[in-house]
């Protein structure tokens, strides 16, 4: 806790880090994507008791990244609440042949991610996004790959949510039904990155889960 509000702590890659400054300039600090949505929308809802909002993204990630750096960018910031969205790299590594991909890291370093934060941080709640693509920009080149690839991952993450006892926060259909109205690329433009519009659909279903769970801030 702080002095007088909840810390939410975001993991994740490119799609949480939404080119957020490394400075604490409080103008920069959450990024330009759904982090900041969410902080300006509770923290105008919940200001009179301060919640604070950490976006420690990092573009590029993979799982295995974000375990590498678990103990700097989320155990010691003692966080109440811990929302991670990954997979996409780890899926784009593998489907590209690259090093990184030589094996499929994605299950076994998630679950090392939440054992490890179960241990040493017990009273921490938990919220994992189901990461997402759609069909256009750099997925559209072994499509059938990339769809299979994430559903499989979302699988993985939603049974590692039932294991830890964590929040799982669907995604993908809410990507497809908004793609069906409009055409895939005006809410994630290269497949893989959402735009202005795909991140309030990420801020919406986000605060949707959390704010009518157990794990709602106030």
């Amino acid at each position: 806790m702080t002095a007088s509000g909840k810390t939410v702590l975001f993991q994740g890659d490119s799609i949480t880090d939404g080119n957020r400054g490394r400075d604490g300039d409080p103008n920069h600090i959450h990024g330009h994507g759904y982090v900041y949505l969410i902080a300006a929308e509770l923290g105008f809802e919940l200001a009179d008791s301060r919640p604070r909002f950490i976006n420690r993204g990092v573009s590029g990630n993979r799982a295995s990244d974000l375990y590498a750096r678990w103990n700097e960018d989320a155990i010691f910031l003692q966080p109440d609440l811990i929302s991670i969205l990954v997979g996409v790299n780890d899926a784009g590594r593998v489907i590209e042949g690259a090093p990184e991909g030589a094996s499929d890291r994605f299950e076994r370093a998630y679950r090392h991610i939440l054992e490890e934060t179960k241990e040493l941080l017990p009273g921490t709640g938990l919220v994992l996004c189901e990461p997402f693509v759609l069909k256009t920009g750099a997925t559209v080149q072994c499509w059938e790959r990339w769809r299979q690839m994430i559903q499989e991952y979302s699988s993985v993450v939603r049974q590692l949510a039932q294991n830890y006892d964590a929040l799982f926060v669907p995604l993908q259909k809410a990507f497809d039904d908004a793609a069906a109205r409009t055409g895939a690329d005006y809410w994630i433009w290269d497949g893989i990155h959402p735009t202005t519009a795909g991140h309030r659909l990420i801020a919406r279903e986000w605060l949707n889960a959390v704010q009518n769970s157990p794990l709602a801030i106030g």
